[in-house]
């Protein structure tokens, strides 16, 4: 008989959604899959994010893969904080999903036709400063919660609109209630944003560990992927930053010439971040995929020469404080 891949999940909607397709992939392959959900801390509190501490979303996850309850973790990778935890691998980023921001607004607004003064919620420093950079008159109103109660809230009245991941809408065939799909070049989406990260427990090769890691690899990851959120997540982590700094990134693998003419794919790598005093830094580099996290901190380095270290929520900067939006 088969052994149960038990993985590991979030109780939400949005998570169990997520996880179920990674499910279904290993299914596909011959596996015989279980779906565990996991409680954190994150989904027990109303309270602002910040407030809650490093990986609220992924820690609860994380010690039931390292305790043997289940298998496999399946994460938003966004949660994830920067630095890794040695009891696990990251065997998979699997193919992403779209990363931009979506707006959802009354009567099938997209955001420049919303009127000045109009609520739109979100509960994330990055979107807060790039839409108060659109000039837009906006008043931005923090939230927090599932996409159902992000949503709700504009369908009952108390917003005007809100901001959520498009992946999210995508994962649970909501896409349609978006009515606007933010570009990149007004509103760069979290480091990571759309992608998943597949962790299990770290082994030494020959072991269990290992074997299923080896196989989840090569069921499950996206090269590319994988490329485009190691250079995101190399900017965040290079400016160590704050849970509450405002910071978007994103990469993409472009196809170029090299110096013989022939066509090889690179790693085009922009991002953004909010200082103190309101301001917003943009840098852009582009390198090849095989350096992703090094052009991530060069990035940083650029960002950091032009002021980035004046960001709110980097006094007193800790390794591994980045923590994740949720949903």
């Amino acid at each position: 008989m088969t052994p149960v891949l038990r993985i590991g999940t979030r109780p939400s909607a949005l998570a169990m959604a997520q996880s179920g397709q990674i499910a279904d992939r290993l299914r596909a392959a011959g596996h015989t899959v279980e779906l565990v959900p996991v409680s954190t801390v994150g989904d027990r509190s109303g309270a602002p994010v910040a407030e809650l501490g490093v990986g609220v979303f992924v820690s609860a996850v994380r010690d039931a893969v390292a305790s043997g309850e289940v298998d496999v973790a399946i994460h938003s990778y966004k949660d994830l904080p920067t630095a890794p935890d040695p009891r696990l691998t990251l065997v998979a980023v699997p193919g992403r999903e779209d990363p931009r921001d979506a707006l959802v607004a009354r009567d099938g607004k997209v955001l420049g036709e919303l009127p000045a003064g109009s609520r739109v919620g979100t509960g994330s420093a990055r979107r807060t400063a790039q839409l108060q950079a659109l000039g837009l008159g906006l008043e931005v109103v923090p939230i927090r919660g599932n996409v159902d109660t992000r949503i709700g809230k504009v369908t009952s009245g108390e917003l005007d609109g809100v901001i959520v991941a498009a992946a999210g809408l995508r994962r649970l065939g909501r896409i349609g209630e978006a009515t606007e799909l933010l570009e990149p070049v007004q509103m760069l989406p979290a480091p990571a944003q759309g992608a998943l990260a597949v962790e299990c427990r770290a082994g030494v090769p020959g072991s269990t560990e290992h074997g299923l890691a080896l196989a989840l690899t090569a069921l499950l990851d996206d090269p590319a992927a994988r490329a485009a959120v190691t250079a995101e997540r190399a900017v965040l982590a290079s400016l160590e930053a704050g849970c509450t700094a405002p910071i978007g990134a994103l990469a993409d693998v472009v196809s170029d010439l090299d110096d013989a003419g022939r066509v090889v794919d690179r790693l085009s790598l922009r991002a953004v971040v909010g200082t103190a005093d309101g301001a917003l830094l943009r840098a852009s580099v582009t390198g090849d995929i095989d350096d992703a996290e090094k052009l991530g901190a060069a990035l940083a380095a650029e960002l950091l020469d032009m002021g980035a270290d004046t960001l709110p929520g980097t006094a007193g900067r800790q390794e591994n404080r980045w923590i994740g939006s949720s949903e």
